[in-house]
């Protein structure tokens, strides 16, 4: 059944909320839409609080680790956590408190796609599946196309989402995160069609993120997605700073499910 998720995003230590397609801390363009007074153990046990599971936390680049560690201690076993993870580290994480890692661009070294680091990671974490996390944010190339984004959604990979490719990483992880990095920040609206394919396609539990904008978007993915994908809402929450969506509502919302 479809769930809200809720994120904590941490860029240069803070917990923050950026335009995706924008995230290059070397350019003048960033675009950051909210900068949090509170640190992020604040939103481990806000979340900690409203029963949130399956929460992640996504450190954007260097200065992350102690602040990311801090939330992971505020809510042991219960927050994924992703951004730099690889091989060497992965069960670093997981003894820190992480429930799950996510691992994006340590699989793609010079944007191809590499079984034996998928491998590797899965050997550091004694083979359990159960503990990992494929991220598959992704650019929209056409009209029904999708092609993996690394390296903070600036560098196109040479993997496209689409049914082969979901088949084919299934075995190795026990879900999917999917940012539509295009959507990533502007609250203009989710994308539609990839929320349908996903639903089409996995067959384990996938979190799609980008674009929420409404308490509505949540009975949107319900419905295209059967009830099979869950949402992950941003910058639009009041907790972020945003107008659209009331953070008590989605809480609300989760429950309404039960």
């Amino acid at each position: 059944m479809t769930r809200f998720r809720p994120c904590i995003d941490l860029h240069a230590g803070q917990v923050k909320q950026i335009v995706g397609g924008t995230l290059d801390s070397s350019s003048s363009v960033l675009q950051t839409n909210y900068v949090s007074q509170h640190p992020p153990s604040h939103f481990a046990r806000l979340y900690k609080d409203s029963s949130l599971e399956g929460s992640h936390i996504i450190m954007l680049g260097p200065g992350n680790t102690e602040p990311a560690k801090q939330a992971l201690q505020a809510w042991p076993g219960h927050l994924q956590v992703g951004g730099g993870i690889n091989d060497k580290n992965a069960k670093e994480w997981m003894d820190a408190g992480a429930s799950k890692v996510i691992i994006t661009s340590f699989l793609f070294p010079e944007g191809h796609f590499s079984q034996p680091r998928l491998q590797a990671v899965l050997e550091a974490l004694g083979g359990d599946k159960d503990k990992l996390v494929i991220d598959l944010s992704c650019r929209r190339r056409g009209e029904d196309t999708w092609v993996v984004a690394m390296n903070k959604w600036q560098t196109l990979t040479d993997m496209e989402v689409n049914q082969e490719t979901i088949r084919a990483l299934e075995p190795f992880c026990s879900e999917f995160l999917i940012h539509a990095a295009d959507n990533e920040g502007l609250q203009k609206g989710i994308d539609e069609k990839l929320v349908e394919r996903l639903a089409e396609w996995c067959s384990i539990p996938v979190t799609y993120a980008g674009g929420g904008r409404h308490l509505e978007d949540l009975d949107l993915v319900k419905r295209l997605s059967r009830g099979k994908i869950d949402l992950t809402i941003g910058s639009a929450l009041d907790c972020f700073g945003g107008s659209g969506v009331k953070f008590v509502d989605c809480v609300a919302w989760n429950t309404r499910q039960d």
